[in-house]
């Protein structure tokens, strides 16, 4: 099994933008993806620069075209773990890779850009309809369904903070509380700007000819609605940092510097899996950021190993 520079977990925006880097920079590198994206149900990204509406899936063909053409490898498949390699230390890290195939990898750095998932509010019809008029982001699909009939959806503490944001999108705009509390100060906020607010619970989101069309209350009342905006809980698919027993911080996150450099020597995350908040332009520049961290540090590493070569008589 001959050793790779770099194993890069995760095909996305960052472990693409990271392989694209590295392998600019002549390392030897192999990307792992299980081909799950958390965009897939979306049809159009939007506020990437310069490829605002192109399909997600269109980016990252063009990024795995772009990083095959320097060289790189990608491996279809899952990791099931990343282990520190026989003889590896905090001086020289190296990691033994296994896939669920039986697949094995040798690196003397490891990526981690596995992103995370979202878990959806109990509601029939939000799961079916995410990404499409079921929606999390704002500034990803705000501007696509501005002026309409929206809603969102309550029951996090971020809801109401949601619905605020939403607010600069659509003047018709309600807040379903979802049986959640709602303080006096917080609905004088939403009724200075207008925000209708709805206490019942929700029972169902109602899809008609592939369309949302409203929102069903436990009342059997119909809001309707073209769009519905929630706040998912986010879950880091971040097993594999567990695992090598990254440090966590106050937030439950995986800690990480600037460049996303974890508290394990040799092992950085870049995107969602350590960023809940990055969209996909984000994840793409921390995924360069730790590919230029990550080739810095094998510099150092290069450079120890020439002169110990040099001070035995070894050609370089």
């Amino acid at each position: 099994m001959s050793e790779l520079d770099v194993v890069i977990v995760g095909g996305g925006a960052a472990g693409l933008s990271a392989a694209l880097v590295l392998v600019r920079a002549r390392r030897r590198v192999a990307v792992v993806d299980a081909g799950r994206p958390r965009n897939a149900a979306a049809a159009r990204m939007q506020g990437y620069l310069g490829a605002d509406g192109w399909a997600p899936a269109a980016l990252l063909s063009a990024g795995r075209e772009e990083v095959t053409g320097y060289g790189g490898e990608l491996l279809s498949g899952a990791v099931t773990g990343v282990a520190r390699g026989l003889g590896a230390s905090d001086r020289r890290p190296q990691f033994d890779v296994r896939l669920e195939d039986g697949r094995a990898l040798s690196a003397r750095r490891i990526l981690v850009a596995t992103g995370l998932r979202d878990q959806f509010p109990d509601v029939p019809g939000a799961r079916e309809r995410w990404g499409r008029d079921v929606l999390h982001c704002p500034y990803c699909h705000g501007h696509e369904v501005r002026d309409r009939p929206l809603g969102v959806l309550g029951g996090t503490p971020e809801a109401l903070m949601h619905v605020q944001l939403v607010r600069q999108w659509s003047a018709d705009l309600i807040y379903f509380a979802h049986g959640a509390e709602v303080s006096a100060a917080q609905r004088e906020q939403l009724a200075a700007r207008a925000i209708d607010v709805v206490d019942e619970p929700v029972s169902r989101l109602v899809i008609e000819d592939d369309r949302l069309v409203g929102v069903e209350l436990a009342t059997g009342r119909l809001v309707p609605r073209t769009a519905v905006f929630v706040r998912p809980r986010f879950v880091a698919t971040d097993d594999l940092l567990d695992g090598l027993g990254a440090v966590r911080g106050d937030t439950g996150w995986v800690t990480t510097d600037a460049t996303g450099r974890t508290s394990v020597t040799g092992v950085w995350a870049a995107g969602n899996v350590a960023n809940p908040r990055a969209q996909m332009i984000t994840a793409a520049g921390e995924g360069s950021a730790a590919a230029i961290a990550i080739n810095n540090d094998l510099t150092e590493e290069d450079v120890a190993d020439a002169v110990a070569a040099w001070r035995l008589g070894v050609p370089a």
